[in-house]
Order: structure tokens, then sequence, then C-alpha cells
């Protein structure tokens, strides 16, 4: 699947920093340094992302005052409670695991979420999930659980990561032939496989995308608890996406069909998952060019 391999994102991030800044990364090792230059055109300038690594920070961030301010994810930023040394001490602990288990689940993923995300905001709000914001690119909100493990932390990453991911991918090639506005509107609404009720159409294929890699990660550990959850509810996703074709440009018909055909096996082949991720059938995509 293209939007889970690592090469054509590698590519797609090179393209939008081009279309962003005018330059191209002069080498894979810029590719990072070159993407926070090109999201920083789009983030506050007093909340730059650094040219490499995650930053983590706490409920007396500027992004949880950039979010209160402008009612972004108020379920988790409104409910923040103070956190001091031992909970923060902890937290941090939690996030370097997971980045770890991601890299031991497969380095590429790992690679993925070093490209995407630039800093990590750790809040005790109860929310008990994540969040990220096209208008803060790079940045992951985690409100965990208690009873979160380290492969809890890891999917919460890899899964706003992805979002991030989508977003740059959606950016460069547009997916959609209708602006969100319009594709909020009910006729343009599609089942979500996560929310399990219609959503916007880009929302709908977002979420049905970023389940992939999470049920992966699950069943590589041994689980199957998202498997038994969302197995049904991504197929009827699909159902509902493909019932409006219409709605995709032809990039994004080309990763809806690939999503569809895996979702909608008999049987899920993770090792399907797994492959994308570093083959190269998915890379050297070639957009058309304008006349």
């Amino acid at each position: 699947m293209r939007f889970l391999n690592y090469g054509h994102l590698c590519e797609t991030t090179a393209r939008f920093i081009n279309g962003v800044t005018g330059n191209y990364p002069a080498a894979p090792h810029d590719l990072r340094p070159s993407y926070a230059r090109a999201i920083n055109t789009i983030r506050p300038t007093t909340l730059p992302a650094q040219p490499a690594g995650i930053t983590i920070d706490y409920e007396d961030s500027g992004w949880v005052t950039y979010c209160v301010e402008r009612s972004i994810f108020p379920h988790i930023v409104g409910l923040a409670t103070a956190s001091h040394g031992a909970t923060r001490e902890a937290w941090d602990r939690h996030v370097v695991a997971a980045l770890d288990l991601i890299r031991e689940i497969h380095p590429a993923l790992r690679n993925i979420v070093d490209l995407f995300v630039t800093d990590v905001v750790v809040l005790n709000s109860g929310a008990n999930g994540g969040g990220s914001a096209n208008t803060m690119p790079g940045v992951v909100l985690v409100s965990p659980a208690p009873a979160w493990t380290t492969l809890d932390y890891a999917m919460c990453l890899v899964h706003e990561g992805l979002h991030t991911a989508l977003f740059i991918l959606e950016c460069t090639y547009e997916m959609f032939t209708l602006p969100p506005k319009i594709l909020e509107q009910e006729e343009n609404r599609a089942y979500s496989a996560i929310k399990m009720e219609p959503r916007p159409f880009h929302a709908a294929l977002h979420a049905a995308a970023v389940t992939v890699p999470l049920m992966a990660m699950e069943h590589q550990q041994g689980g199957s608890t998202l498997v038994d959850q969302y197995r049904d509810s991504l197929r009827a996703s699909c159902a509902d996406m493909k019932a409006r074709r219409r709605l995709c440009t032809p990039y994004g018909l080309l990763l809806l069909d690939e999503l569809c055909t895996w979702a909608e096996a008999d049987e899920l082949d993770f090792g399907r998952v797994i492959h994308s991720l570093t083959s190269p059938e998915y890379t050297g995509y070639k957009p058309p060019v304008a006349a």
C-alpha cells in the first residue's frame, strides 16, 4: 500500500518541500531538516519544528495554548491537569520505549515516525487517545490512559504520524475532487472505520488508512483486539467509500483501491502490510504533468 511505503513517502515529502520552499533536499540525510523548514512555514513562528529528533512537552507547552485559543482538540487540551516531575519522567520513558518498540516491529515504521513527528505533547486529560491537525504538522498530542502499555503509546505515535503523512500526500498530489468544506456535507460523508459513524469523506479515508498499521503492529505483538474491533467496520468503510469514488482524484483512487483490496480479502494479510513498508513496487510515482 503506497500510503505506508517509506520510499514513496520520502519521494512525496521531497516534492512537498520543493513546492513550499522551491528547493529539493540536497541528500537523503537532509530530508528531515528540509521537511522541518517546510512545515515551519505553516506552523506559528514561535513554535518551530527542530531539524532532528522529537521534542517531548507537556500541558504548559505553547502548543496547548495554541490549541485552547483555537478550540483544537478541546476534549484533550481543555481538561488537562498539571503534571510534575515523576509523572513527566514516566511519560518520557514510555515515549522512548514506544519509539524503540516501533523500530523493533519494523525499522521503516520508525523511519516514518522520525520523519513526520517533530513534537509530542503528553497531557493528563482523561481523553485516552491522541490528536494531530493539519494546521500544526509534526505535532502529536497524547493523552494516555493510566493502563496504557508501551504498545499503546507506539500505536498512538504511528497513528498520528501517519495522519501527518497523509496530509503531505494530499498537499502534494491532491486526493479529492472537492474541498474539505464540501466533503463535510451529508451526501459526501462515508462510514468511518474508527468512529463507526458517517464522517466527511476525507476523514473517513484517513481513518481507514491508519487502522492498517495499527492492526499489523498489534498482530506482530501477538494481539487481536483491534482486528476484532475494526475488521468489519473497515470493510464497511471501504464499501461506502467505493460507492463515492467520484470524490477521489486518480491519485486518491490509487490509494483507496490499494486499501480496499487489502481490507476486503477473506483473510487480512499482515505480511502484505509489512511488505508495503519497503517494497520498490510502491515507489517511483510519477504525477501527471499539466499540459
